[in-house]
């Protein structure tokens, strides 16, 4: 899985942002149309991002179309997400497609894009569906049946090639004894744990973690590793026969045996409660726009089907098995899906097809509905990471797409516990000599070219801003955030130790700067990477742990091409004489030689994240 820096109509600052509504009623020849269109807009110098809501208000509509005309003729459709968008002159047109043609009474669907405007930015009024102005009042409700859309994202701006985190699919070796010692994630609890089983607001705290076996067996056999091999790390399900017997390299452990491990570990736990963290993983077209963790299910090929019986409804029945209701089972929603719903459609194919299609949005909702239901397991949506979404242009995008998707499950915005940032990621946790408000010579450090007109600079402060963005539009105040510590510490002898002293702002930042890679967007097997914060319950307000979700260790990709029957391409990010593309401003891959395919063990890896662990290993 991979992360590059994803940026599209990116500006400055945020100048205004606005929303207008338009509601009416007509009869056409099929149907009596009533509408309501509301169209909210955030604009900066010379951009836009329009997020239109379409509520029908009349019968129930087997089709639509949207039409409206922009004020000025400067104003353009760029990129649009969830219609088919085109444009003659000033008029604007957006047809509906398969996944969210149907509306019955009552129903909204969301759509929009990203624009440009040049003299002004006016917001458009007469909107039209199949030709009628949305003006409206609501038609006597007529006896149409018709099925409710499915909520759907808005994927926006931005090219980039996403591509995520990640083990991926394989043969398991056989499988070995594991460790019993569970190192806690967690600060001690200060009164009793609640009862066993119990849904509580944090599942870390008071918790201790589980120690996978066949990672810590990898660990324990490098020089060194032991001081970190009963450290809990996440279990990876990035393919179905992963579920029975584990997923790349040397897992060999399938997810009834993990869960039996995790009972005795428990066991051997006193009244500390235990909880183990599985990564959901295997969306058809996974991870749409990378080569090193291409999936094994097609949308074409019945991928989506396959993903519900093969995919997730094992994995549920599994972990509602009562012998395992006492556990506090973390699961990690698909990582990369739908952040490559905001900036990759456009860009790759495959990401075009999980769009139109609704695969990812639908998958997704299906795995929340079947997880939420079971009482002792906990669900954190991937939400990327900073240098993926921190634009506006990004960011306020992929808020609208959280809502709508969980919105659209049965329990709502309840069916989410928490999202997660930074998975298998490098990003630094916090950058501790400069802040997105620094300023070098009258300067913003936003106009350095490492940050990039960003709005965030590291992980913390990304996730606490997404987790108010998230609140503010509809989530509960227990929503929690995890950020994955496991190789973003960024220790060793580059590790700068004081604020920089230039007044140039490219040089203030380069020098101030923990992060040590040659490109935000460089996201495998990054050179001079290290461990990061060890598993920690509630390390600041919002946030409910630092975690380990990528196992230390385990590739993100080939350094070049290897035949494998995993399904995993080459990414030439993963090769170190890469000399990268626009993506990552035609930088340096930056990545570590002699690395084997995603998921398998890759040890210099390993031993140069040892060395450059920050806070240091003792």
């Amino acid at each position: 899985m991979s992360s590059t820096v994803r940026r599209g109509l990116v500006a400055a600052a945020v100048l205004a942002i606005g929303s207008t509504a338009a509601v009416a009623t007509a009869t056409s020849a099929n149907a009596a149309v009533s509408c309501k269109v509301t169209y909210d807009a955030s604009e900066w110098q010379g951009g836009m991002s329009a997020n239109i809501t379409i509520q029908n208000l009349g019968d129930a509509l087997s089709n639509w179309t949207l039409t409206f005309t922009f004020p000025n003729s400067g104003q353009k459709v760029a990129q649009g997400w969830s219609a088919n968008w085109s444009q003659s002159g000033s008029n604007v047109t957006a047809t509906a497609l398969d996944w969210n043609k149907s509306l019955a009474t009552g129903a909204s669907t969301n759509i929009g894009f990203n624009g440009t405007w040049t003299s002004s930015n006016p917001k458009p009024t007469d909107f039209k569906v199949n030709g009628v102005s949305c003006n409206g009042t609501p038609q006597s409700p007529s006896p149409s049946p018709s099925q409710s859309p499915s909520r759907t994202p808005s994927p926006s701006p931005s090219q980039s090639p996403s591509q995520s985190p990640s083990p991926s699919p394989s043969q398991s070796p056989s499988r070995t004894p594991s460790p019993s010692p569970s190192q806690s994630p967690s600060q001690s609890p200060s009164q009793s744990p609640p009862p066993a089983g119990t849904h509580v607001d944090n599942p870390y705290a008071g918790a201790t973690g589980y120690v996978n076996p066949d990672w810590s067996r990898s660990a324990s056999n490098e020089p060194g590793g032991s001081r970190i091999a009963n450290t809990s790390t996440a279990v990876w399900l990035d393919q179905i026969a992963a579920i029975s017997s584990g997923s790349a390299g040397n897992n060999s452990m399938g997810l009834r045996d993990h869960l039996d491990e995790a009972v005795r570990q428990d066991a051997a736990n006193g009244s500390a409660p235990l909880t183990i963290q599985v990564v959901i993983y295997d969306l058809p077209n996974r991870d749409c726009s990378a080569l090193s963790s291409n999936g094994e299910l097609k949308i074409a090929n019945n991928g989506l089907a396959r993903y519900k019986s093969e995919y997730i409804d094992v994995i549920a029945g599994i972990m509602a098995d009562s012998k395992y209701s006492n556990l506090r089972i973390v699961t990690i929603v698909e990582p990369d899906s739908l952040p490559n719903l905001i900036t990759n459609v456009s860009a790759f194919q495959a990401c075009q097809e999980a769009q139109s299609s609704g695969a990812y949005v639908q998958g997704v909702q299906y795995a929340l509905n079947k997880l939420h239901a079971i009482r002792n397991v906990y669900t954190y949506v991937d939400a990327a990471h900073h240098a993926w979404l921190g634009w506006d242009s990004n960011f306020g995008p992929m808020v609208t797409l959280f809502q709508q998707v969980a919105a659209g499950t049965t329990a709502g915005v309840n069916s989410v516990d928490g999202f997660i940032v930074n998975t298998a990621n490098f990003s630094a946790t916090v950058e501790p000599y400069f802040t997105i408000n620094s300023t070098v010579n009258g300067q913003s450090v936003r106009q350095s070219k490492w940050v990039d007109w960003n709005y965030y600079v590291d992980e913390q402060s990304f996730a606490v801003g997404l987790r108010n963005a998230l609140v503010a539009k509809g989530f509960p105040n227990t929503l929690g955030m995890l950020i994955d510590t496991s190789r973003n510490g960024w220790g060793g002898s580059a590790r700068p130790t004081k604020t920089s002293t230039s007044t140039n702002v490219d040089t203030f930042v380069n020098e101030s700067r923990v992060d040590r890679r040659v490109h935000a967007g460089n996201w495998c097997n990054q050179s001079g990477a290290g461990m990061g914060e060890r598993p920690k319950a509630a390390p600041a307000s919002g946030l409910d742990a630092y975690v380990w979700i990528k196992p230390p260790g385990e590739s993100d990709g080939s350094s070049s091409a290897i035949n494998n029957n995993e399904g995993k391409g080459f990414d030439r990010m993963c090769d170190p004489t890469y000399t990268g593309n626009s993506l990552n401003g035609n930088n340096m891959s930056g990545a570590l030689g002699g690395a084997p395919v995603s998921g398998h063990w890759f040890s210099a890896q390993f031993q140069q994240l040892m060395q450059n662990a920050y806070p240091p290993l003792s």
